[in-house]
């Protein structure tokens, strides 16, 4: 069977790099193995999913590198998940249940004190055709349930039931139906929840491969019976391990942290998200990798751990950092550009810049320092006796034109001239030069401000 995989996220809010790591080990996955992608819009919920969701999430995946081969809509797809439904009513394999959540919540506290495992008893399959009558009449609309193939003749009598896989990532699963409650996949109000659809889905799209959240793990034993249920054999299954915080918070969609847009209008390139989403949590080391043809030869979706995968933001900003100090002239230029970074000397400014940048648009601020003179930020200030000494080193700058030693040469002059050496020699130049106390070596930048740009900063 061909590798097919998808990525479903639901449009009801922006993707952040924990929805990426999905996206990145289904993309880098189906890439090894020749297969297709497919990404797949959950948006059976109409009320809370938005275009302007799903639009921005083809964005963000195009931004890291990922470009489906399709892209799909639940929403467009109601009549098969009808279809679906009456199958699984006529095989007796879908019950009317008529508890309200709070009727729910009480007998499951009650299961919990008798000491018994909090699992639906399926009540609902005792009641006669006059009890559910007279429940509709009451104004009760029912939702629809699963029943697991946990039981031998009786459903009330449930025994162990082992489903078993091989998961691409976490190796041999097994989950005990006997432990579960019948999943619920019919709401009152005739919606669907994310069971039927995804797995309905997954059988006329000829997914090969389902590789999620390990917090999937649990309910795929109710999915693979479902599938068996509709007449199917179940896709391979991989989970990996959930990207959390430091202190261990999940990342919600909802609240926009570290979401992809994000990260994209803060300047972070698309591989360092994309480094971070796939390294992080596993046996390789988490490094900057420049291209996702790289990231593909080393990923390998069986190193993941089995426990959470924390991280600091900083961390990104690290490989960030490291990934704009190999970008070459060619791979900025467009946006060096739209900086308004151009000309002559834009080549040579970035050498010098570059090594001194977390992120690209920070060149923008050099570029005012090289063309337009120091920042005046109040980061740094010249007073009494280096003041001074500025100003008597602007007054001895060597004559043009310059290269990468008149740096040497003036402050080597300075030295005999004042006695001044170190520090004392160096910052007050850097910062009467560029209004800065760090940045890229002063022997590097002078000769692309020239001796006229020097001499109009005299303090």
């Amino acid at each position: 069977m061909p590798v097919a995989v998808r990525f479903a996220p639901s449009p009801t809010g922006y993707i952040h790099i924990g929805n990426a790591r999905t996206a990145l080990y289904n993309w880098l996955y189906a890439k090894q193995h020749g297969g297709e992608f497919i990404l797949r819009f959950d948006d059976t919920d109409q009320a809370r999913s938005k275009t302007e969701y799903a639009e921005a999430i083809v964005r963000d995946l195009e931004w890291l590198g990922i470009r489906p081969d399709r892209i799909e809509y639940q929403s467009k797809r109601f009549p098969i998940y009808d279809a679906a439904v009456a199958k699984l009513k006529d095989a007796g394999l879908l019950y009317a249940c008529y508890e309200t959540a709070e009727e729910l919540e009480r007998k499951r506290k009650l299961r919990l004190a008798r000491r018994l495992p909090p699992v639906y008893g399926r009540d609902a399959l005792k009641l006669s055709h006059e009890e559910r009558a007279a429940l509709e009449a009451d104004g009760r609309t029912p939702h629809w349930r699963f029943l697991l193939p946990n039981f031998e003749s009786d459903p009330f009598e449930t025994r162990r039931t082992e489903i078993h896989w091989d998961d691409v990532v976490r190796g041999h699963q097994t989950v005990d139906l006997a432990s579960m409650s019948d999943p619920v996949l019919v709401r009152e109000d005739g919606t669907y929840l994310y069971t039927l659809p995804s797995v309905v889905d997954d059988i006329e799209m000829g997914i090969s491969h389902v590789i999620r959240g390990d917090d999937h793990v649990t309910n795929t034993g109710a999915q693979i019976a479902l599938f068996h249920a509709l007449g199917e054999e179940a896709p391979d299954f991989g989970h990996h391990n959930l990207l959390t915080t430091a202190s261990g918070e999940g990342l919600s969609k909802r609240t926009g942290a570290l979401s992809l847009g994000s990260l994209r209008e803060r300047g972070f390139e698309p591989m360092a998200a994309a480094s971070l989403a796939i390294l992080i949590g596993s046996s390789e080391s988490v490094s900057a990798v420049r291209s996702m043809d790289a990231l593909q030869e080393q990923f390998d979706p069986a190193n993941a751990s089995k426990s959470s995968a924390k991280f600091d933001p900083e961390e990104l900003t690290a490989l960030n950092r490291t990934l704009v100090h190999q970008l070459e002239f060619a791979d900025v230029r467009d946006r060096l550009q739209a900086l308004g970074i151009e000309g002559e000397k834009a080549e040579a400014f970035w050498q010098v810049i570059r090594g001194n940048l977390d992120f690209v648009p920070d060149a923008g601020a050099w570029w005012q320092i090289v063309t337009d003179g120091p920042m005046r930020d109040g980061e740094a200030e010249l007073t009494g006796e280096d003041l001074d000494y500025a100003r008597q080193a602007f007054d001895s700058a060597p004559a043009g034109p310059w290269d990468g030693t008149t740096w040497k040469l003036w402050t080597d002059q300075l030295k005999a001239d004042t006695g001044r050496k170190g520090r004392n020699l160096f910052m007050p130049l850097r910062i009467a030069i560029t209004g800065r106390t760090s940045g890229p070596e002063m022997s590097d930048l002078l000769p692309l401000i020239g001796p006229e740009g020097i001499a109009a900063r005299r303090p």
